[in-house]
């Protein structure tokens, strides 16, 4: 008796112990927004998948602080991590959100709108965006809950109040910004934010750096293609791509434009010989983008997606 009596004491501390860790709300993600030109801000996030840990931002999101307002590009994939990116900007400035642009209908492009729109923001993207949204939104914010749980809680499907077709321009202070959609690409409501006093550009999804880009089911190449063209025109000295660090031109040519170019110039030939899917998949050498992180995962579906969609045209 006297035994049992001891371990008692044991058992109830390793209880309470349990209970205070599950208790424990979890960290935080930290983000970090580094300055890439004066008012420009950029949150660079992990190239790989997202993860609990990451809270979902595996892409970069960023914020213009302007004399008239803040401006923030692409809303996190959370409420909670909306409102962490707010906490940033309150650090930074005392100016308020006025703004909240989603440049794409992926998770972390637009499912923080709840958040920002409680702080009284407009929420502005392309209209293309919309019905892309509104048929998968239910789907993202499941999958987010299943792989964030807790810190997933209070993400609603927010959707964009302030639509646009090719072109939203605002004007807050001296800053003139463009929010400009030419043909979709990675979703079908890609859009990029255009900063032409300092030759700057948000591109969204449209540019992949530091690791490969994937095409999706809903993803159109060609039409990714013709949006990094059009892009492509502004000249812009600074890219703050979706994915990966900032960078110029010449490196968004390289690891977004020409393996886009690959993919479609290798299944055009393909389909011209009567190649099947499987074939043409094997013989596509993308070895010249193995350096780029993702490329064992997603080289085969990309591949795949690209044939199937030229099959189509």
């Amino acid at each position: 008796m006297k035994k049992r009596l001891g371990i008692l004491p044991c058992i109830t501390w390793l209880t309470a112990a349990m209970w205070l860790w599950y208790a424990t709300p979890a960290a935080a993600l930290e983000l970090k927004f580094n300055p890439v030109a004066p008012g420009v801000y950029a949150f660079i996030g992990e190239i790989g998948s997202r993860t609990y840990a990451n809270e979902g931002m595996n892409a970069n999101t960023g914020f213009i602080v302007t004399d008239a307002g803040v401006v923030v590009v692409d809303s996190g994939s959370t409420y909670r991590v909306a409102k962490q990116i707010h906490n940033v900007i309150k650090k930074t400035t005392q100016q308020p959100v006025k703004y909240v642009i989603n440049t794409g209908d992926q998770d972390h492009r637009w499912l923080g709108n709840g958040y920002f729109q409680q702080q009284g923001a407009q929420i502005i993207a392309a209209r293309q965006a919309l019905a892309d949204m509104q048929e998968r939104g239910d789907s993202l914010i499941e999958s987010l809950a299943t792989e964030l749980k807790e810190k997933a809680k209070g993400t609603k499907q927010v959707l964009p109040t302030r639509l646009f077709d090719s072109e939203e321009k605002l004007q807050l202070g001296n800053t003139a910004i463009r929010v400009l959609h030419f043909a979709g690409g990675h979703t079908p409501g890609d859009s990029v934010v255009w900063l032409p006093q300092q030759s700057i550009v948000f591109t969204g999804d449209l540019v992949y750096v530091d690791r490969l880009l994937g095409v999706l089911p809903f993803s159109n190449v060609k039409h990714w293609l013709a949006s990094f063209d059009a892009m492509e025109k502004l000249q812009p000295k600074i890219i703050i791509p979706g994915h990966g660090k900032v960078c110029d031109l010449d490196k968004a040519r390289q690891e977004t434009r020409d393996y886009l170019r690959l993919l479609r110039s290798h299944m055009q030939t393909a389909l011209q010989q009567g190649v099947d899917l499987q074939t043409a998949i094997d013989t596509l050498d993308q070895s010249r983008f193995k350096y780029l992180q993702n490329w064992a995962m997603l080289k085969g579906s990309n591949a795949s997606r690209t044939y199937l969609e030229m099959e189509m045209e």
